[in-house]
């Protein structure tokens, strides 16, 4: 049974249609549907660009995590850019830095934007109204039509027809060798094995030349300036070759002439040194007398011990002398030359008063006292003449 249409409902109708036309509907993806996600006002829309939207159309899902938390408003073409207005519920928050990605629900789904954090950064900010993901934040899954192509050139006259070959010729390779490839495969392992021991030091040798290249980045300036000084450098040992050369024979000369001297003294030398080992042995065995009686040498006859024996301002002397070691010494002397002897006469030095009231010695048992001179201090004025008349005139008493 059916029922004819009522003036009411023709009414309707026709302001219906007439509003549809008057709104300027340009196709059922600009009537909004009822239901679904971020119909209300507390929404937020935010722009993506694509390279390719394939076939995604107007009305489609906004998903996070697989849960459909908006759709898509609007698709236009912005010069070689696909941009995307996408209407969000206001509860979804989401970072300024997320990125979007146009996936199908199924093999041969619907298509529909998924927003995800990023996965090789920080997540930053907050995704907000007028807010724009970049083509570099966007892409999209490869498309189903596209890894069949792919699949059919593998098959038809790609690699797949080469691996009977490429077995083929594995196996006639390997076919008696097996011992050999063996063998190689345990040194690989030794290798790698040796590799693995030493991956500090290898680390370290890196770390290493990594710093030598900081160091000759550093220094690039100046290696280019001795890399433009080093022509010049060799155009002036090239002008200077000559030279060089006589020099070079020179020295070989020189280090023949060296040889041939060193080799007709060897002898001589050895013999030298020889020589010297006694006197170096009796130096040695001296040891810490040498200083003394260099000492001796340059205060006789007075030694270091000499300075006991003045008190105040006189000194007393005693000598014994051997007749015997003063013959010795004057048959030690060498002969004088041939020819008239010459005479020395030494005037006789004056004597010095005997000072009143000189002290005596007291006597000692079986010894008798030697007579003790004393000279009198002279005069602080007195000059250096006088004072060297004093000494020796005490030193002959």
């Amino acid at each position: 049974m059916s029922r004819r249409m009522g003036p009411a409902t023709r009414l309707f109708a026709s302001v219906a249609a007439g509003a549809l036309l008057l709104t300027g509907c340009q196709g059922v993806y600009d009537v909004q549907l009822p239901g679904g996600a971020a119909t209300g006002d507390d929404v937020y829309r935010v722009v993506v660009e694509f390279q390719d939207v394939l076939d995604l159309v107007p009305q489609s899902a906004v998903k996070v995590n697989d849960v459909t938390v908006g759709a898509v408003e609007d698709i236009w073409l912005d010069g070689f850019t696909a941009r995307v207005r996408l209407r969000i519920e206001d509860t979804v928050k989401l970072p300024d830095n997320a990125v979007a990605e146009l996936r199908q629900t199924s093999l041969l789904g619907e298509k529909f934007v998924s927003l995800e954090e990023p996965v090789d950064a920080t997540p930053t900010g907050e995704l907000s109204d007028k807010d724009v993901i970049p083509l570099a934040r966007s892409g999209r899954n490869p498309e189903v039509e596209e890894v069949f192509t792919a699949l059919s050139l593998l098959l038809n006259g790609g690699g797949v027809a080469q691996l009977r070959t490429i077995n083929r010729e594995l196996t006639q390779v390997m076919q008696g060798r097996e011992s050999d490839i063996k063998s190689v495969i345990d040194q690989l392992d030794t290798f790698i094995g040796g590799l693995d021991d030493h991956k500090s030091e290898i680390v370290r040798a890196l770390d290493g030349l990594d710093r030598l290249s900081a160091t000759l980045a550093a220094q690039k300036e100046d290696i280019a300036v001795a890399l433009d000084d080093i022509p010049q450098g060799l155009q002036v040992l090239a002008d200077q070759r000559a030279q060089l050369t006589e020099m070079l024979q020179a020295l070989s000369e020189l280090g023949v002439v060296g040889t041939r001297v060193i080799k007709a003294s060897k002898d001589d030398f050895i013999a030298n040194l020889e020589s010297l080992a006694p006197v170096l042995t009796r130096l040695s065995q001296a040891g810490d007398d040498l200083p003394h009686a260099l000492e001796l040498m340059f205060t006789y006859p007075f030694p270091r011990s000499a300075l006991k024996g003045i008190r105040g301002d006189y000194t007393n002397l005693r000598a014994d002398v051997d007749p015997r070691s003063i013959q010795q010494l004057i048959d030690s002397l060498p002969d004088p030359p041939p020819g008239p002897t010459p005479t020395f006469s030494i005037p006789p030095l004056p004597t010095l008063p005997v000072a009143p009231g000189c002290p005596s010695l007291p006597p000692v048992p079986g010894d008798p006292a030697p007579p003790l001179h004393c000279a009198t201090i002279p005069d602080p004025d007195a000059s250096v003449a006088d004072l060297l008349e004093l000494m020796l005139g005490g030193l002959v008493r």
